[in-house]
């Protein structure tokens, strides 16, 4: 009895540590159980970021998308503003700073904005041995190229800011004691040819012989400057200067809307060259400038 007692012990204590051991094993099971079931929610938890980075790159597309469009219109506003005041100025503000003695002849300055030219005595070969009475008519027409005179069509007084070719004449003699000199340039070539003093010119050269007569003081003519109906019709006149020192070249004072000196037109009361106009073209409905001669001023002698 006491073997088959002590027997059941020792089988019961077995059982009873195997089932320790069971208890123990499911309980370390259980331990190790939950840590692969947060790895499995955080395995399922990965594809839950995934959609984080979708939208994060939705957005890195959506702002570089507004970004080079802005780029471009940007661009393009620049480069359309840039050409859009070039005609504008050019005139207005090229023509903005230049707009201004274009719109104003009176400030004596040309359409183009060249300023107007004068000359001192001494600029001119051999002034000294002009006649009294020509250097005296010359003078008072240089004097009048420094007061920043502009061409006005119509005015033979300086006082308006500016005066026509056959004004600038009218004014000029006027002032030197020639009282009967007439007040457009037909009329002005009218008294001249009634004084016999006339020379005609049909060359266009420079060195044409027709000129050999040519003296300073002297009234030169033109026809077919503007369209005018009038007999005779002499539409333009200047004062022969000589020559220019400095350029050797003839010169001549008086009031002109786009005569040139030095190359570059000037509007209003200056110097300019004296040279021949071109001959027109064939066919041209264009009005066409011809000289047709020069002589000297009734009453001055080459004393």
């Amino acid at each position: 009895m006491k073997w088959l007692l002590i027997f059941a012990i020792l089988f019961g204590s077995i059982d009873l540590a195997v089932s320790a051991e069971e208890s123990l094993g499911t309980k370390i099971k259980k331990v190790f159980e939950p840590s692969p079931t947060p790895t499995r929610k955080h395995r399922k938890k990965k594809p839950t970021p995934t959609p984080s980075p979708e939208t994060s790159p939705k957005r890195k597309k959506a702002s570089p998308s507004p970004s080079p469009t802005a780029t471009p219109k940007s661009k393009s506003k620049r480069t359309k503003a840039s050409p859009t005041p070039t005609p504008g100025v050019s005139p207005s503000a090229t023509e903005t700073p230049s707009a201004s003695p274009a719109e104003s002849p009176e400030a004596g300055r040309g359409k183009k904005g060249w300023p107007n030219v004068s000359l001192s005595p001494d600029q001119i070969a051999d002034y000294d041995n002009y006649p009294a009475k020509v250097r005296q008519i010359i003078d008072s027409g240089l004097a009048l190229t420094k007061q920043n005179l502009g061409y006005t069509y119509g005015s033979a007084d300086p006082a308006n800011g500016g005066m026509d070719c056959s004004g600038f004449i009218y004014y000029v003699l006027k002032q030197n004691g020639f009282s009967d000199v007439p007040r457009d340039s037909s009329q002005q070539y009218v008294w001249v040819r009634k004084a016999g003093d006339f020379n005609a010119v049909v060359s266009r050269k420079e060195d044409s012989f027709e000129l050999d007569d040519l003296k300073p003081g002297d009234l030169l003519f033109w026809r077919g400057t503007y369209n005018i109906d009038r007999d005779p019709p002499i539409t333009h006149t200047m004062i022969y200067l000589g020559r220019e020192k400095r350029t050797n070249k003839r010169v001549m004072v008086g009031s002109s809307d786009g005569r040139t000196y030095d190359g570059k037109q000037r509007w209003g009361v200056s110097v300019f060259d004296f040279k021949m106009p071109p001959p027109p073209k064939s066919g041209d409905a264009k009005i066409s400038p011809v000289f047709v001669g020069y002589g000297r001023v009734p009453g001055v002698t080459e004393d």
